[in-house]
């Protein structure tokens, strides 16, 4: 049954929380309240059919602990009792965990709510700062993060908890603003007619936009990999990746700072995920934070906002299982996405 009480009600230990990509699945589990975080295990989604399969294998198998409660976020929005991810052929279902892998207390988050969290959780020793000034320490923040797909999320600080604003923020439109731009969109592929922030500012988006930039000078694509094109660019043996990743940090640029406008974000934009944080070099020479400031009539006030890349690879779990061990303390709405069994 869905659980619509209070937000502050404790979850029982031992407590999974898992961070469900597109690609990869990271779970851990909290033994009881004065212990650390459990080692993480990391699955690929492809190597197993469903969620449940990975939890029994990754979890049950491999750590031999039976977790009472989940807090397990998703990539995807959460909406009823069957909820599919967006890149992922996964379908959580909450209501049947008891019987498939002894779950009895199960809270569903999006991904970058936990992110969200995280920017919470974390020290300053996992963030690379990316320009800009000193952060407000109640003021708003933002969190973006390109990888399978573009996540966006903001945190906002009232009466005196942290709350997470999911949303689907990488699915806005994305369009050309230079000269050079409008010679490259017509080469990038639209999703339904249109090119929406995760066309660009994704692996495949990545890909994409390398396609693209080659194809707009009559050359032929060598590489069919995010990761071929971010060595290429970084190593600067290739020229059409090099356009290619610099266009990439100037969309991203643009894309922070839109969101830094929407949420007000004076305590920080905080880039997650793996792509961010293997293209620290490009993001802090390239023209990231100009793209970023480029806001009139804001470009002032825009360029004291400090933008953060969050280093550690587990962010969304150290977010999660901060708000396990204190749910008090987050304004984390569970109505519609608490289930007990």
């Amino acid at each position: 049954m869905t659980d619509a009480g209070r937000q502050t009600d404790a979850f029982e230990f031992p407590i999974l929380v898992g961070d469900i990509g597109g690609t990869n699945a990271r779970f851990a589990v909290i033994e009881h309240a004065g212990a650390a975080t459990g080692e993480p295990q990391i699955v690929h989604t492809a190597d197993f059919a469903t969620i449940d399969d990975a939890i029994r294998g990754a979890v049950l198998e491999r750590l031999g602990v039976q977790p009472h409660s989940a807090l397990l976020a998703i990539a995807g929005p959460v909406i009823g009792d069957e909820i599919p991810l967006t890149n992922c052929p996964w379908v959580v279902r909450p209501k049947g965990m008891a019987a498939t892998v002894g779950l009895m207390d199960i809270m569903v988050l999006n991904d970058f709510e936990a992110q969200a969290l995280a920017v919470v959780a974390l020290g300053d020793h996992h963030l690379e700062k990316i320009g800009g000034g000193d952060a407000l320490a109640h003021a708003s923040r933002a969190v973006l993060g390109p990888g399978t797909g573009l996540g966006v999320a903001g945190l906002i600080k009232s009466d005196g908890q942290w709350i997470p604003v999911a949303g689907e923020g990488g699915h806005m439109d994305i369009g050309p603003r230079t000269a050079r731009d409008y010679q490259i969109w017509p080469h990038i592929e639209p999703l339904e007619g249109r090119v929406s922030g995760e066309q660009i500012l994704s692996g495949r988006g990545l890909v994409n936009t390398y396609r693209a930039v080659a194809l707009a000078d009559g050359k032929t694509p060598v590489f069919t990999s995010p990761a071929e094109i971010t060595k290429a660019a970084l190593d600067k043996s290739d020229a059409v990746a090099e356009e290619a990743l610099a266009l990439f940090v100037t969309c991203l640029g643009r894309t922070a700072g839109d969101v830094a406008l929407v949420f007000k974000a004076q305590g920080g934009v905080y880039l997650a995920g793996g792509i961010a944080q293997k293209i620290v070099p490009a993001l802090k020479s390239g023209n990231f934070r100009a793209a970023f400031d480029d806001k009139a009539p804001h470009s002032e006030w825009m360029s004291e906002i400090p933008v953060y890349v969050i280093t550690d690879p587990l962010g969304a779990l150290a977010g999660l299982a901060g708000y396990a061990r204190a749910p008090h303390t987050f304004g984390v709405e569970t109505a519609g996405r608490r289930w007990r069994n």
